[in-house]
């Protein structure tokens, strides 16, 4: 069977291509190698603000799953009652102004599919749509209720703004051997937005993969990030529970909910992924799968009579699901998924935490806590040899 087309994938043309476009690659990596290294330099000078900033971001485009990872940051800081801020681009919004602070009730239009997600799962956050991620943060700062932590959305190129911790997520594909693999090919001959090199710049290194494809994956990762001598932690998505539309408070539901065919709809970067959540939650593969383009609107009525002609439950992510509440579908759920981080690597084969452990102790060593927790995570952090602020 033909796999559907994704995002963090090449496309057909690109290896079709590839002899004519290596040479503008390697253009396009050469001006992004010394981009990076002149902001190093501080041309231009990155602003730091006076709280801690993890940037999650991601070398190749989309589909490697920056938005669960912020999600578990959410769940993280929420969990603690700490207020975190998002500082998102919001691709593809149209905001009436900006910085635009996203809330349950903000039009997808303004806030782009991903924020208003973010913002119906996490009220107590504070979720800003902004391409000047800068002036967001200095927006939050005045806010009546200013952020603990600021969450730098696909910020691994954003090099304007500081961060404290750089959280750099890989696609499995890259990984591979061999002509198929997507290893540091640069855009426009291959995903990646910057070349190899510029991974020196990551803290950690985050990888969405089944946890049954570990074992053998991870011969490859150290073979591939051996001249990166970075922690790596590895998640899978695990589905929670169906959520009926327009119902966020309401308990998840159990696969039996849905207890005939359904028909499946995603516009995400990893539809295949989205599949195999949807067949392992509810023990049978849908009737049809609907792929859409990345960031679909469902706007228009050819959409809401192709999703409604089966006359079927349909199941969409959350991330479709801000958009798909204005079809008025008369069986609309929510495949409910979560990042479960279960796998850790550390160089040279020692032993380390997992990634909450390893995030709690960063937490402690950061310098921008209230002065006595921060003298009391410093004195811990050089008993371990560390520096507030430095990765573990």
């Amino acid at each position: 069977m033909r796999r559907p087309f994704c995002m963090a994938r090449r496309h057909p043309l690109q290896n079709t291509l590839a002899p004519l476009l290596l040479p503008l690659s390697l253009m396009y990596g050469g001006a992004a190698l010394l981009r990076r290294r002149l902001a190093e330099h501080g041309l231009p000078r990155a602003r730091f603000f006076s709280r801690p900033c993890v940037s999650v971001g991601n070398i190749s485009w989309g589909g490697t799953g920056k938005t669960p990872v912020t999600d578990w940051l959410l769940d993280w800081a929420g969990a603690r009652g700490l207020r975190a801020a998002v500082l998102t681009r919001g691709y593809g919004a149209r905001a009436p102004f900006r910085p635009f602070p996203v809330n349950a009730g903000a039009s997808p239009a303004h806030s782009g599919d991903e924020p208003l997600m973010l913002a119906r799962r996490h009220p107590e956050a504070l979720i800003l749509a902004d391409p000047d991620r800068n002036r967001a943060a200095r927006h939050a700062l005045g806010d009546a209720l200013p952020p603990a932590l600021f969450i730098l959305d696909d910020g691994f190129q954003h090099l304007s703004t500081g961060r404290h911790l750089d959280l750099v997520l890989l696609d499995a594909d890259d990984l591979d051997d061999g002509a198929s693999s997507g290893w540091n090919r640069v855009l426009p001959a291959g995903t990646w937005r910057e070349p190899a090199a510029c991974l020196n710049a990551a803290d950690a290194f985050v990888l969405k993969l089944d946890p049954a494809a570990w074992p053998d994956a991870l011969p490859k990762l150290r073979r591939r990030l051996a001249s990166f001598p970075r922690p790596i932690f590895a998640f899978c998505l695990r589905p929670q529970g169906l959520l009926a539309c327009g119902q966020n408070s309401a308990p998840l539901l159990p696969a039996d909910a849905v207890p005939g065919p359904y028909l499946l709809t995603s516009a995400v970067g990893n539809p295949v992924q989205v599949r195999r959540s949807a067949e392992s939650f509810m023990g049978r593969a849908p009737e049809a799968h609907l792929i859409f383009p990345d960031h679909h609107d469902y706007s228009g009525r050819e959409d809401a009579r192709r999703l409604s002609a089966p006359g079927l439950p349909v199941l969409c992510t959350a991330k479709d699901a801000v958009k798909l509440g204005s079809l008025k579908l008369p069986a609309l759920y929510t495949l409910e998924v979560k990042a479960d981080f279960y796998a850790a690597a550390w160089p040279d084969d020692a032993q380390g935490p997992d990634f909450e452990s390893w995030w709690n102790a960063w937490w402690a060593c950061t310098p921008f806590l209230p002065h006595a927790r921060a003298q009391a995570g410093h004195a811990r952090c050089e008993a371990r040899g560390t520096t507030g602020g430095a990765p573990l």
